[in-house]
């Protein structure tokens, strides 16, 4: 089953345009021209913003490895790159991260949504509460919690960190500030 385009998905989403043309701003403030997204309800707003974003190369990819070998490709070739996707997608990255990203040292940045959560209200998301933090802790996976417009800015204090290290680093947006609430 494919995907609605996504300005569909974001005109049927709960969640801010505003806040996600914030995240667009102050990913375009930061230096990255390039977005690759997988599919979550909470970021359809986000993805619609890069995708209709001139700024940005919106890149849809079927897989979260496919995101992060196309941003470790950006970086590698000079790009500026985000790999934007849910929590889940995160938690099946850890070879991918560990191995190519690590051993490597190519840093790239991640944008995920904090499914799990306690105000999320999906039964099937709460491995991903139960366990995100520990599997980034497990890993040494730089990660920051953005759960606020005023924290908006450490999307690019996150960028930058993962590019001084070298490594991989996340941002973890939480669904109030997704929805505008926070």
């Amino acid at each position: 089953m494919n995907a609605p385009p996504a300005p569909i998905a974001a005109a049927a989403s709960r969640y801010s345009p505003e806040v996600a043309a914030a995240i667009a701003e102050e990913c375009a403030k930061a230096g990255i021209e390039l977005v690759a997204s997988l599919p979550d309800d909470w970021i359809a707003p986000t993805i619609a913003a890069f995708d209709g974003d001139p700024r940005f190369r919106h890149v849809p990819v079927n897989r979260e490895e496919s995101a992060i070998g196309l941003c470790s490709g950006a970086f590698l070739a000079g790009t500026g790159a985000l790999a934007l996707m849910g929590a889940s997608g995160l938690m099946t990255l850890v070879y991918a991260i560990t191995k190519i990203n690590y051993t490597y040292e190519i840093p790239v940045f991640i944008l995920i949504t904090q499914r799990g959560s306690l105000d999320d209200g999906a039964k099937f998301h709460v491995s991903n509460g139960l366990y995100l933090d520990q599997v980034m802790r497990s890993i040494d996976l730089p990660n920051v919690t953005i759960d606020s417009r005023d924290r908006l800015p450490l999307i690019g204090e996150a960028y930058a960190h993962s590019r001084k290290i070298s490594r991989p680093t996340v941002a973890v947006l939480s669904r109030k500030l997704l929805q505008g609430l926070a």
